[in-house]
């Protein structure tokens, strides 16, 4: 009898399932932010052996040729290395900082390709990741209560820091057990669960919500969703229930994009737009206003470090940035220039030529998926997980996430990897 879809069986799978059904286990003992990258690193090393066999594979069991996007990701990250030896040349930041900057973007910028690699080559099944996914969610719906409970019971916000934040990282946030924190000014309680603070948290949860909702069976997809939407509203996080009602309709519209009935039910949308397009500005530019007052002050400090970022991007180091992120002024709350935006902080850091280095890979994939998306239900999951990526690059540092969002990435690499028939 055929094993289950959703059964891990090959040592890949078993990796990916094991690592995210332990998710709360390492969160506790400040496992997650080393994990992440010591898996990727792993199954990057996987795919390099499997493509070093395969010749002497059954040639079902052969991986097919590295798809030009994979390539990409790629060239692209590893760039980024070079990118950031030039630029620590250029400001004299010394081999030990050097050294200690190229370690980071092991543990960070290179996930971004090795875990598409890894998708693309060593194929595991998407039903696994999806599984894994909602079985975490119902550790997560079982765990909730004491989340929510915590800031009125008398529960300290930080249960602890582990010791195994001598492997190095941006903070402390990345190893601590955290149950909750206080929003500044307000004194409510905002939730953060596994990640290292909430707008991350709330990320983390559309992408589970996405891979929940393919799940074959009905009762763990609903249970994943749940999850899902639990993380998402709980973290409080403005982008992330922006990204749950905007990016599966877009996917649906990729999907059914060749179809008739798509155009002309889109039609009398254009014409309703074409009318009263001065109000719907109008509306749209209210929203903006009130999704920015919504936490006037984070809106301010992101706009400030934005401005920040750019002005000494094009004045000081265009081509290859600073180097390193350096942290900013009082007026800033001493937050680091670029944080809070992807692009923003690798024109700082990194200049042109690294923005370039992630433009390229993250919107050619965009392109291919978006085509495909109405081949595969693999390639409609890999487009949204594109979405996410690229709508959190204007509101999360991604290599300082890849470590957390890693299931996405791999699940890019299946999509990107996949073999579709020639009559698509």
């Amino acid at each position: 009898m055929a094993a289950p879809t959703d059964h891990p069986q090959t040592a890949a799978e078993r990796l990916i399932a094991t690592t995210i059904q332990w998710t709360w286990v390492l969160w506790l003992i400040g496992g997650l932010y080393p994990a992440g990258p010591a898996l990727g690193w792993i199954l990057a090393l996987m795919a390099c052996g499997r493509i070093y066999i395969a010749p002497g594979l059954p040639e079902d069991r052969r991986p097919g040729p590295l798809p030009a996007t994979i390539w990409l990701w790629l060239a692209g990250m590893g760039a980024m290395l070079l990118v950031l030896w030039i630029g620590h040349s250029n400001f004299s930041l010394g081999t030990g900082q050097t050294i200690k900057s190229s370690v980071g973007w092991a543990k960070g910028w290179a996930l971004l390709a090795l875990f598409p690699f890894a998708g693309a080559v060593l194929r595991p099944r998407p039903q696994v990741i999806y599984r894994a996914i909602s079985k975490l969610g119902l550790q997560s719906l079982i765990l909730l209560p004491l989340f929510l409970v915590a800031p009125y019971v008398g529960l300290p916000g930080t249960l602890w820091v582990s010791p195994l934040k001598i492997v190095g990282g941006s903070g402390p946030e990345y190893f601590a057990a955290i149950l909750y924190t206080l929003e500044p000014g307000v004194g409510t309680p905002r939730w953060q669960f596994f990640a290292p603070w909430s707008p991350a948290a709330g990320m983390v949860a559309v992408i589970y919500v996405l891979l929940a909702a393919r799940d074959s069976s009905l009762t763990w997809r609903m249970t994943g969703i749940a999850a899902g939407l639990a993380l998402a509203i709980f973290s409080q996080s403005r982008l992330a229930l922006v990204a749950v009602l905007a990016i599966p309709p877009f996917v649906i519209f990729a999907a059914r994009i060749n179809r008739p009935s798509s155009w002309m039910a889109a039609a009398p949308i254009a014409l309703f737009a074409g009318f009263f397009g001065p109000a719907i500005n109008a509306f749209i530019g209210q929203m903006v206003s009130d999704f920015a007052a919504a936490r006037a002050d984070s809106s301010r400090v992101r706009a400030t470090l934005g401005r920040i970022a750019l002005d000494r991007w094009q004045t000081e180091a265009p081509i290859f940035g600073h180097g390193v992120v350096e942290n900013g002024p009082h007026l800033v709350e001493y937050m680091p220039i670029g944080s809070h935006h992807t692009w923003y902080g690798l024109l700082f850091v990194k200049g042109l030529a690294g923005a370039a280095a992630l433009a390229a890979p993250l919107f050619a994939s965009f392109a291919v998926l978006f085509w495909r998306a109405r081949q595969s239900q693999l390639q409609r999951t890999g487009l949204g997980m594109v979405c996410v990526l690229i709508l959190y690059s204007f509101g999360e540092n991604l290599e300082a996430l890849a470590y957390l969002i890693w299931p996405a990435l791999v699940i890019l690499g299946c999509a990107l990897g996949e073999k579709l028939s020639k009559a698509d």
